[in-house]
């Protein structure tokens, strides 16, 4: 069973699963020309809210060596994709006008699609000049995403697609990444299994 948390905007009922701190490890393998780059890291993902219509998500990895050697960051945005209305808040600190839409159970379920979930939008951003955006589904306790878009600024290396799969299984948080990058087709990159934090 979820305990939601309290003061849960209705929005992020269907992401509210999520919601936490989770540790654990994971494992690249990725496969340039015809060599494999291959290693386990550690793992902190944290989802959270503040009040507002989406979550704040933030990745972290690290080596598992003796120093425990930083290895990869990244932030961003989740929340269920539907148009905008007039009491949304922006763009920018503008104020919406009027009630804030889908504030009630009944009405986030007219957001359900044909198969029976909620779609979403994930924005993620990476610190070496990297932007992605997602669109896919949430059902139930299994996430979806393919990338829409990915930006990159001019010192980023090459990457331009990418789909990743989130699941609760028996309490444990699931993931798998797969990319194409380095001139690589899209293909397996990294996967990994938490444990919430309490």
């Amino acid at each position: 069973m979820i305990d939601l948390p309290a003061h849960l905007p209705s929005e992020l009922v269907p992401l509210s699963w999520l919601i936490g701190l989770w540790e654990g490890t994971g494992v690249v393998h990725y496969k340039v020309g015809d060599e494999i780059v291959e290693r386990e890291f550690g793992h902190r993902l944290s989802f959270s809210h503040d009040g507002l219509p989406y979550l704040n998500y933030t990745s972290y990895t690290w080596s598992l060596d003796e120093e425990l050697t930083p290895h990869a960051t990244e932030s961003g945005y989740w929340r269920l994709a539907r148009p905008a209305e007039d009491g949304d808040q922006g763009p920018g600190m503008l104020p919406g006008v009027g009630p804030r839409p889908y504030n009630t159970a009944e009405s986030v379920e007219t957001l359900r699609n044909a198969a029976g979930g909620f779609d979403i939008e994930v924005s993620i951003v990476h610190p070496r000049g990297v932007s992605e955006l997602y669109l896919g589904q949430v059902k139930g306790p299994r996430i979806d995403l393919a990338t829409d878009a990915v930006m990159r600024t001019a010192t980023a290396k090459e990457y331009t697609a990418a789909t990743r799969l989130y699941g609760l299984v028996e309490g444990k948080l699931l993931w798998a990444w797969d990319i194409a990058a380095l001139g690589q087709d899209l293909r397996t990159h990294s996967s990994g299994t938490l444990s919430r934090v309490e």
